[in-house]
C-alpha cells in the first residue's frame, strides 16, 4: 500500500505524541514519545518490526519509570490561597437564619455577606455569632460559636 520507510513512521507517532503532551495539562504521552524516538534506530538498521516494538516498550517503560518524579516535581500544581481563604477561622454573624434543609441563611463576616450552610447541620438562629470553618465555591460553612445576648435572655 504506503511504502513509507519506518523511522518516518516512528517519527511521525514521536511527534503526534509530542503535540498530544504540549495539548494536555498532564504528563500523559511524554514517555511514549521518547520510546518512539528510540525506536527510530532499530528501524534505520532494518531490525524487524517486533524488535522496533520491544525497544519502544522497553524505552517508553524506562523512560517512565526513572522521569515520572523528576516531572511530577517539575509541573506540580501548588494550591495558591487566595483572600477569601483569609476568612477561615474568623467569626461574623448571622444575618439570615441557616437553615440547611430550606437552602437558606446569610453570614456578615470580615465586610461581607455570604450564603452559608451549618457545618453540623443544625440550624443557627439570625444574631448568633459564628465561626468560618470552610468554603466550597460561593458558600461559607459556618458553626456556632455563641447565640446573641437577646436570644439568651
Amino acid at each position: 500500500m504506503f511504502d513509507i520507510p519506518m523511522p518516518l513512521v516512528w517519527l511521525i507517532i514521536a511527534v503526534l505524541l509530542g503535540l498530544i503532551e504540549a495539548v494536555t495539562v498532564s504528563l500523559v504521552s511524554v514517555w511514549f514519545a521518547i520510546g518512539a524516538l528510540a525506536a527510530i534506530i532499530p528501524a534505520y538498521f532494518g531490525v524487524p518490526l517486533w524488535g522496533q516494538i520491544l525497544v519502544f516498550l522497553a524505552v517508553s517503560a524506562i523512560s517512565f519509570t526513572f522521569t515520572k518524579r523528576f516531572f511530577k516535581d517539575i509541573v506540580k500544581v501548588k494550591k495558591q490561597p487566595t483572600n477569601s481563604d483569609s476568612i477561615i477561622g474568623t467569626d461574623g454573624i448571622v444575618t439570615a437564619e441557616i437553615n440547611n434543609l430550606e437552602g437558606n441563611g446569610k453570614v456578615y463576616i470580615s465586610g461581607l455577606t455570604w450564603s452559608a450552610k451549618s457545618e453540623k447541620g443544625d440550624i443557627i438562629p439570625e444574631g448568633a455569632v459564628v465561626t468560618a470553618k470552610k468554603i466550597e465555591g460561593v458558600t461559607l460553612f459556618v458553626e456556632i460559636k455563641e447565640l446573641a445576648k437577646a436570644s439568651e435572655e
